[in-house]
């Protein structure tokens, strides 16, 4: 098994990451880590560091350029980084991609291994939900059936449970999350405010390719006429906030132009929604406001959002 080291009192790895399946062991080796990053300071007379950071990026695996940019940021903020690797069944519905979705766990650990990530946490569901369900759960209110909700009901049930019980087990100070899943970080760090976590979270802009495809780790599954298509979505975006300062109708008029010119993308939402409550804006809403739009581009389900500054 590949052993940590410590450099400037942050944790880097000689090889590859620890990947690490259980509960106790995890707990275990972060503990560890932390003490010898303070026996390190102590040695080297440096006793104003506090405790070590553990900073935490959750993913589903099937990591691309975005979930790295994360990473990167994680190292920043912390001398421990844990990225954890979970397929989380709690969060898929009937009909959805639970058993197609990507797994590429060894793919995943060399590119962390690049990034100098020293401890993945990739258990099985059997660690996660050793009676086969999870009886207990966090629950997304009137927010988490909305947008996403409304498409993929108890998705965000399953992904607030999921992420509840991650803050539980590594003990983060800080938990990395991208903005493309804008209704996802609203509805975490409402849980975190509501039941008094002691995790910060840290939101980090959206990657996108090259055409303005925000990277998703479904957009492998495009075709190349499909993948074309596809920047209609961020493009609309671009051209509804290039026009914010006309309000949200014109805003929204654009977008859907752009979006419901391209045929190969099925709409199922465009809204623009105050991001103090993640609710639709109201008629003389003013202020920072976000547009989130939602599409099938043939049968890869695919999200993106953009902030606007309404009059």
């Amino acid at each position: 098994m590949t052993q940590p080291q410590h450099t400037g009192g942050r944790v880097n790895v000689l090889t590859k990451p620890e990947v690490i399946g259980t509960i106790e062991e995890l707990r275990s080796r972060l503990i560890d880590a932390q003490s010898r990053i303070e026996s390190e300071r102590a040695g080297r007379g440096d006793d104003a560091g506090g405790t070590p950071r553990i900073v935490l990026v959750p993913t589903m695996g099937a990591l691309h350029a975005g979930h790295l940019t994360l990473v990167r940021r994680a190292r920043s903020l912390g001398e421990i980084v844990v990225v954890s690797i979970f397929v989380n069944p709690l969060q898929f519905g009937a009909g959805e991609d639970l058993g197609t979705y990507p797994r590429t766990l060894d793919a995943d650990v060399a590119a962390l291994a690049a990034e100098g990530v020293p401890f993945v946490f990739a258990p099985t569901s059997q660690v996660m939900y050793p009676d086969g369900d999870a009886s207990t759960r966090v629950t997304a209110g009137t927010v988490g059936s909305l947008f996403e909700g409304a498409a993929r009901p108890g998705h965000f049930d399953g992904m607030l449970t999921v992420v509840a019980k991650l803050f539980n087990i590594v003990g983060p100070d800080v938990a990395v999350f991208g903005q493309k899943d804008a209704q996802q970080v609203f509805l975490v760090e409402r849980m975190l405010a509501d039941l008094d976590f002691r995790t910060r979270i840290e939101v980090v802009p959206i990657v996108r390719e090259d055409g303005g495809l925000a990277l998703s780790s479904r957009n492998r599954a495009l075709e190349p006429d499909q993948r074309a298509a596809a920047r209609a979505l961020s493009a609309g975006l671009a051209d509804a906030a290039s026009v914010a300062g006309q309000g949200a109708e014109v805003a929204l008029q654009v977008a859907h132009a752009r979006i419901d010119a391209e045929p190969l993308v099925k709409l199922d939402y465009l809204v623009v929604v105050d991001p103090r409550t993640f609710l639709p804006v109201r008629a003389l809403h003013h202020g920072p406001a976000r547009m989130l739009v939602a599409a099938l581009v043939g049968h890869t389900r695919l999200i993106d959002n953009v902030a606007l500054e309404l009059p």
